[in-house]
């Protein structure tokens, strides 16, 4: 008997979409960096990018749950002395509602280069239509 190796010509990629209309922004994240790490593949290997590319729309209509919408505040520093940056989730929602899922799976994914990667793969729109119809051969997924 020999022991199975994923290779890189084993890996096959799609393109699903997921529209995120109504769900809950951390349930919604989690399957999306499940997608995008290939763990539904029965050819996952963690030390390779087996994922699929990941298409969510409608990000500006996720939703959060408990008071998450008032308390929940998201955090970055120029570098600088005093530099810190604080905006909340309403503020956040706003300006750019994609950020808020990009940031929610990108804490989900591995933190290394490989994560980088698989990152790369997902794309977030505000609102319902997205360029990619030419790649996506299924439908949304509920």
């Amino acid at each position: 008997m020999k022991t199975y190796a994923t290779r890189e010509s084993d890996i096959e990629r799609t393109w699903r979409v997921i529209d995120a209309d109504g769900k809950v922004l951390g349930r919604l994240s989690s399957q999306v960096a499940h997608l995008l790490m290939g763990k539904h593949k029965p050819i996952y290997s963690p030390h390779l990018d087996t994922g699929d590319y990941v298409i969510v729309v409608n990000a500006a209509r996720v939703r959060v749950t408990g008071r998450k919408a008032e308390q929940k505040v998201y955090y970055r520093h120029s570098g600088y002395p005093g530099g810190l940056k604080r905006t909340t989730y309403a503020e956040m929602m706003k300006a750019h509602p994609e950020r808020v899922i990009e940031h929610s799976v990108k804490g989900m994914l591995p933190h290394n280069r490989l994560g980088a990667r698989m990152f790369r793969k997902l794309r977030v729109y505000e609102g319902g239509l997205h360029p990619h119809r030419a790649q996506v051969k299924e439908k949304a997924l509920e």
